[in-house]
């Protein structure tokens, strides 16, 4: 009897899905999560470490401004080669903290998969609907990889680092339109250039978007060795050496394939409402539920007892004293006391309030107990529970099964749009004009013919 070559079948399928093997409501939802992901590429502009690695991209290019790449630099209005325009674009659109992730998977699909779509789309002039096809492919390989490695992966692993190299090696080679074979050669070398570790949130370190821009392009990078013959290890996934032998303690092969063609793990994927940690998001909206059901102010508040899952505590835990913003994104206190005092943890709340007095102050009143029913949920099923403790003795308990975002109370596309706006208006890297007809441009995706830039280029300046 043979033993199933999972790495192979999975390949297979990313080389051969059509869009006619898509329901119409699975390419729906892969647009909502384009518009999703433009937004946080755009709130990417001005942030330090994504100017930071946009600088070197520069400098590594190899471009002056009357030779212009084929792929567009969203934060930058210039075009570059897709190796550098996807790293740019993915680093960019994973430092706000709004992008979306996949609760099953612990994953962040849409940083990995798009920016390396569009830059390949754009350079070989692709259509929308390929670009479409290709990242549902790109979002089907990432997910059920970050699946197949388990919970124990994720302890120490960023997993959108490591399988984020297969979700983006999936997409560009779909684009590229590589046969069975090269596919699973563009999954060997993805898969031994995975990388990312949680450590970088002991010191507010830079290592988050750093993560995402290697995955997506040396994802990229992949696909177009292995179109020009490039060989990789054949079971790269579930070999003797391979990922998960190094990186899992629990890995589930049959994770790899489950429902190929069937389930469709990118309609599973939840937005992102909060500006911060999805770990957070559970307690943060159970605790505006209670907030709202009684009408309470922060000053009412003694302390708040968040009941969580295993993984909130692993990523979570170090981050007692938030350095800087995107730290502070990972506090659970903090996030709390945002809520708590704004109803909401945005963008502009985190920026100007982080390190409030009165923030820091409810900040640590907030604990994290491990919950066995939030814990056995997870990570199939993220739930909020908390416990709320007043200053006249009372505790009331707040409880939310699908936080906002989730599949089961998602957005719809004007709280999308309207998400995309603001996160551009934050960072001023779009005008509210430039990002409607963008946005506009990206909901009607299946009608281009071929994918262009996005937004106006800027002629004054040179090329990244």
């Amino acid at each position: 009897m043979s033993i199933p070559h999972l790495s192979k079948e999975l390949a297979s399928f990313a080389a051969h899905l059509k869009i006619q093997d898509i329901p119409n409501e699975v390419i729906a939802r892969a647009e909502d999560l384009l518009v999703d992901w433009f937004g946080s590429a755009i709130a990417g502009k001005g942030s330090r470490p994504v100017e930071t690695i946009a600088q070197f991209a520069q400098k590594m290019g190899g471009f002056d401004s009357t030779h212009l790449g084929p792929s567009e630099v969203l934060i930058s209005r210039n075009s570059s080669s897709p190796f550098l325009a996807t790293m740019v674009n993915a680093a960019a659109s994973h430092v706000a903290e709004q992008d979306d992730v996949h609760n099953g998977s612990v994953f962040h699909p849409a940083t990995v998969v798009f920016p390396p779509a569009l830059a390949c789309a754009q350079a070989i002039g692709a259509s929308g609907e390929d670009m479409l096809t290709a990242a549902v492919a790109g979002y089907e390989v990432g997910i059920r990889v970050g699946e197949f490695l388990g919970r124990s992966h994720y302890k120490v692993f960023h997993t959108t680092g490591t399988a984020g190299t297969l979700a983006a090696a999936a997409t560009v080679g779909h684009l590229l339109k590589l046969n069975p074979e090269q596919m699973l050669n563009a999954f060997g070398s993805a898969g031994t250039q995975s990388a990312g570790l949680w450590e970088f949130l002991r010191d507010a370190a830079d290592s988050k978007q750093l993560h995402t821009a290697h995955a997506a392009s040396v994802g990229l990078m992949s696909a177009y060795l292995a179109q020009a013959g490039f060989t990789g290890a054949q079971h790269i996934l579930e070999g003797k050496q391979g990922m998960a032998a190094g990186m899992s303690s629990d890995s589930d092969p049959s994770k790899l394939v489950d429902g190929l063609g069937t389930r469709w793990a990118i309609a599973e994927t939840s937005f992102k409402y909060h500006a911060s940690c999805r770990h957070t998001h559970p307690a943060a909206d159970a605790l505006l539920q209670v907030l709202l059901t009684h009408k309470l102010k922060p000053s009412d508040i003694s302390k708040v007892e968040t009941l969580v899952h295993q993984g909130a505590i692993d990523v979570l835990g170090p981050v007692t004293d938030p350095a800087t913003v995107h730290q502070s994104k990972f506090s659970m206190g903090t996030v709390l006391a945002l809520v708590a005092h704004y109803q909401f943890a945005g963008l502009t709340e985190f920026d100007q309030h982080f390190h409030d007095d009165a923030i820091c102050l409810f900040r640590d009143r907030v604990t994290m107990t491990l919950d066995p029913e939030v814990d056995s949920a997870y990570p199939q099923r993220w739930i909020g529970k908390v416990k709320v403790h007043l200053h006249n003795g009372e505790i009331l308990d707040g409880r939310v099964d699908e936080p906002k975002g989730d599949p089961g109370n998602t957005l719809n596309r004007s709280e999308i749009t309207a998400k995309a706006l603001r996160l551009a208006a934050f960072s001023g890297g779009a005008t509210p004009a430039e990002m409607s007809k963008a946005i506009d441009h990206l909901w009607n995706i299946r009608k281009q013919s071929k994918m262009t830039l996005l937004l106006p280029r800027n002629e004054s300046s040179h090329l990244l």
